[in-house]
């Protein structure tokens, strides 16, 4: 059962490393308004916060053995038919938590980041030299 576990974390967790890649590249793209940057990526990791929670939702009727944690074990590790479907759905339910957890943690620390370089005032330089008078 540990390697169950194990083998749903790292599918979830896989999932979820590359959402967060594509938000963490969105924020550099927009790094020159760095409010801006804070709330679409507190807003893009609600979003991902909404897709974790709503796979938690849809797991009775998914089918287990189409799921990548599933594909990963090794047919030696596969529990048995009678009660797989029971226990590689607990497995990914409690993955699909545990991140969404910390989904919601990083997206409210990056909203209220927000919040708090907005009311300090940070933003881009307006007298910022450009390319050419540099040169």
């Amino acid at each position: 059962m540990e390697k169950l576990q194990t083998v749903a974390f790292i599918s979830v967790g896989r999932a979820v490393a590359f959402g967060g890649l594509g938000i963490f590249t969105i924020m550099i793209a927009l790094s020159f308004e760095p409010v801006l940057a804070l709330r679409s990526g507190g807003a893009l990791l609600l979003l991902q916060l909404a897709v974790l929670l709503l796979k938690a939702k849809l797991l009775p009727y998914t089918n287990y053995r189409k799921t990548e944690a599933w594909l990963l074990l090794k047919k030696d590790d596969r529990p048995d038919e009678r009660y797989a479907g029971l226990v590689m759905r607990n497995a990914l339910r409690d993955a699909y938590l545990w991140f969404a957890r910390g989904t919601a943690g990083v997206a409210v620390a990056l909203l209220a980041g927000a919040i708090l370089v907005g009311w300090l005032g940070v933003g881009p330089a307006d007298e910022a030299p450009t390319f050419s008078e540099v040169l």
